[in-house]
């Protein structure tokens, strides 16, 4: 029997809980302050999470907070005080990857679920078990996993555990996330949420004796990105997925902001809905589907190991720089009875600019900048200072919590 998949996407930031909630998402993840593997994410104080939790709660979504460090033991005292402030909260499940952190969620709020991390390295049935006899109620799959091993995992687990499964986003190039290379580099552990990233960074190869002569390992005009990953992406690959039996599609990117998540949230969604409604349907979308994803930052798509182990012209990307053909301009927070929208200006635009409209049901409408004022009353020529309040006059009415962005180089 086919299942009907959550849709999991990650905000970093109580307006991009708002935008995902808004934009298709059956679940978020996020995480607070600490305990969690992104340290260098806006993230979460403990008033922000309690209002994301009830206004995704008062939408019909779910939140799911990430506490999934490899804890030593100065960890401990702390995160069960964390554990004890969520308990309060009533997030309807916690990730977790270390054996010591579920022990202690399980004993401060057994009410709440468990979900076992990717960076718990779950490859294998046997490992879906052992966690489900202790009580989690999902594991999240390595992504070193094909559909096929998934697949049997599937068939060989209880039919009440859940399989959630990474489907868009960054790719790690250490396995299941395991990195040293941020400690070994910076002093910054990656396995306590502090990564640097040093698998995008520049690499040649030093002969001891020559320094400063610099031999390439695999280069182009940009330089030489060994370690470098592409981005996963498997909108294509909906049937495929359903086929596994995976209960929730996770999207990568808690330090993304609103435009990459509402729209990777509103192309999966409609991938997803236009799928279970008729297989022609999704067919016959596809152009769209792919086009819509490629307005998010990326860095080149690849499937990653879901179809075997993949070779280096499929995973490797050859440079160091994102992909992006939109830029983000703002949400509209508020329109006035004269039709001028109010946003937060996140980059830079000017009246005149050809925009587009981004509406969370998947239409994208057209419209050229008429007018900006500041909240002083003063029109503006353009909008250059990031986080400016503006009164946008356009050509094309928008709705409350409409993006705005603009194609990059449209010439």
């Amino acid at each position: 029997m086919m299942r009907k998949p959550e849709l999991l996407i990650p905000a970093s930031s109580l307006e991009v809980l708002k935008t995902a909630v808004r934009f298709g998402a059956d679940a978020v993840y996020i995480g607070g302050e600490a305990f969690g593997l992104r340290a260098k994410a806006k993230n979460f104080s403990l008033d922000e999470m309690r209002e994301g939790i009830e206004f995704a709660h008062a939408h019909g979504v779910r939140v799911h907070v990430t506490a999934n460090i490899l804890a030593h033991n100065g960890d401990l005292e702390g995160a069960a005080g964390y554990f004890h402030e969520l308990k309060e909260m009533k997030p309807d499940a916690l990730i977790i990857a270390d054996p010591g952190m579920f022990t202690l969620a399980r004993e401060i709020c057994p009410e709440v679920d468990i979900h076992i991390s990717t960076q718990a390295n779950n490859t294998n049935y046997m490992t879906y078990l052992f966690w489900h006899k202790l009580g989690a109620k999902r594991v999240v799959c390595a992504r070193e996993l094909s559909l096929s091993e998934i697949k049997e995992i599937r068939r060989k687990i209880p039919e009440d555990m859940e399989i959630e499964s990474f489907i868009h986003g960054a790719m790690c190039i250490s396995y299941s996330g395991r990195c040293l290379l941020s400690n070994y580099f910076v002093g910054r552990d990656a396995n306590q949420g502090a990564c640097t990233h040093p698998c995008r960074w520049k690499y040649a190869v030093v002969e001891e004796k020559r320094p400063g002569e610099y031999l390439p390992v695999y280069e182009n005009e940009r330089g030489t990105y060994i370690f470098n990953s592409k981005d996963l992406c498997m909108v294509e690959y909906i049937p495929e997925l359903l086929d596994a039996g995976i209960d929730s599609f996770k999207i990568e990117g808690r330090m993304k902001n609103a435009l990459y998540v509402a729209t990777v949230a509103r192309t999966y969604r409609k991938a997803i809905d236009d799928y279970l409604e008729s297989k022609e349907k999704y067919r016959a979308n596809m152009d769209w589907y792919k086009q819509e994803i490629a307005k998010c930052t990326y860095r080149q798509f690849s499937t990653g190991f879901y179809f075997g182990k993949p070779d280096e012209s499929t995973q490797i990307y050859d440079n160091n720089t994102y992909i992006s053909e939109y830029i983000y301009l703002g949400i509209i927070e508020e329109l006035s009875e004269t039709g001028l929208a109010r946003i937060e200006q996140k980059n830079k635009f000017s009246v005149g600019d050809d925009i587009e409209i981004m509406k969370p049901d998947g239409r994208n409408v057209s419209a050229q900048v008429l007018s900006l004022m500041t909240v002083e009353g003063e029109l503006v020529a353009s909008a250059p200072h990031a986080r400016e309040i503006l009164w946008v006059g356009l050509s094309e009415r928008p709705d409350r919590h409409d993006i705005l962005r603009i194609r990059k180089n449209p010439e």
